[in-house]
């Protein structure tokens, strides 16, 4: 739904507020380009991102997409060029494609922060509670979790590196995570195709099956076709996941607990997944910072999986902040992302955390437009 040019300036108002407010922190305002180069995009994201980005051409530069978030270009930038430790606020439009005609806004205006600081363990707890602070009149409901947990309880699990790998790689897929965890668990059989396929590749060695089928068509060659498919054998040949672990596993992908009991939970479970420890230790390190902000943690509600469908560079905490209506989207959400600025920084890394509000939203809820 397009906004009336009143509409517009009133949520611009609201963004310079919030804006200004995040630079009263210290924070230093930056700005990113537009137009970001598709392919660290998919690099990062695979082609799921075209589903959701503009995506366009450019006779120099090659392909190019409308911002879909700050985030990426603002760690490229730091990774670059930026001195340590940093605060960065920004405020800008960025666009997301959407299917139905009614759906939500294809254009709208973000306003962020970000902190890189390798000697701030408590800087997720310091973007939370700005952000709740900030929208404190709004009565927001939050909600929160910690990727980082289930990373770890994949890494720790009795099976091939190949298939912590799979589960890694989906996590921000749930339906396909769920999927692949009870084939590798042993609680649903492989698919009639998959059967199929595994026979075919056991009848023969895979360069002459390779051979028997003709001309190849496709960028891979004979070589990561037949690497490919000694993989899928191998798969195949593996035990299940162990029934405790995988029963740890399926545990927490359910557990939903205000934070304090979250985290007498996890530590009671925490022996028989010893990986786990470490990121607990740091979750209940988040819930002491927090608490010192004025956060209640006894009520703060966590949920192993939450932030599960976001953008796929959040590796720790997160959190959403969302209001009674339950058909608007989220109004500010935000977390951790060690992992991507390591990515990014061409073998450098850096603990980082950020956030964003939507000011039309804000706005929304205000009364103001």
């Amino acid at each position: 739904m397009s906004l009336s040019a009143s509409t517009r300036a009133r949520v611009r108002g609201e963004a310079e507020a919030l804006f200004q407010a995040l630079l009263a922190t210290g924070a230093v305002a930056v700005e990113t380009d537009i137009l970001q180069p598709a392919g660290t995009l998919l690099d990062l994201y695979g082609e799921d991102i075209r589903a959701r980005a503009y995506v366009t051409s450019d006779p120099v530069t090659g392909e190019m997409m409308l911002r879909p978030d700050f985030t990426v270009p603002v760690v490229q930038a730091h990774m670059r060029e930026g001195a340590e430790p940093a605060r960065y606020a920004y405020m800008g439009e960025v666009f997301r494609r959407q299917e139905a005609p009614d759906a939500r806004a294809r254009e709208y205006l973000q306003v962020g922060f970000e902190v890189f600081d390798r000697d701030a363990p408590e800087a997720d707890a310091e973007v939370f509670a700005l952000f709740s602070g900030l929208l404190a009149d709004l009565n927001l409901r939050p909600a929160t979790g910690d990727i980082g947990i289930l990373m770890a309880a994949v890494r720790g699990l009795s099976t091939s590196e190949r298939r912590k790998a799979a589960l890694l790689r989906h996590i921000w897929r749930p339906k396909r995570f769920r999927a692949l965890l009870d084939r590798f668990a042993g609680r649903a059989p492989a698919s009639e195709a998959r059967s199929q396929l595994l026979a075919r590749l056991a009848s023969d060695a895979p360069e002459a099956l390779i051979e028997a089928a003709g001309p190849l068509v496709g960028l891979r060659s004979p070589e990561d076709i037949a690497e490919r498919a000694r993989a899928l054998i191998g798969d195949a040949g593996q035990p299940p996941i162990a029934a405790p672990e995988a029963a740890l596993l399926y545990d927490l992908l359910s557990l939903q607990a205000p934070s304090r009991a979250a985290l007498a939970h996890l530590r009671g479970i925490a022996p028989l997944l010893p990986a786990i420890e470490p990121a607990i230790e740091r979750f209940a390190a988040r819930l002491e910072a927090l608490q010192k902000r004025g956060i209640d943690t006894a009520s703060l509600p966590f949920e192993a999986s939450h932030g599960r469908t976001t953008l796929e560079y959040y590796d720790g905490f997160v959190f959403t902040l969302h209001a009674s209506d339950a058909s608007l989207p989220s109004i500010a959400s935000g977390g951790r992302y060690d992992a991507l600025t390591e990515r990014l920084g061409q073998g450098r890394s850096i603990p980082a955390t950020g956030g964003i509000i939507r000011p039309e939203l804000v706005a929304r809820l205000k009364g103001a437009i």
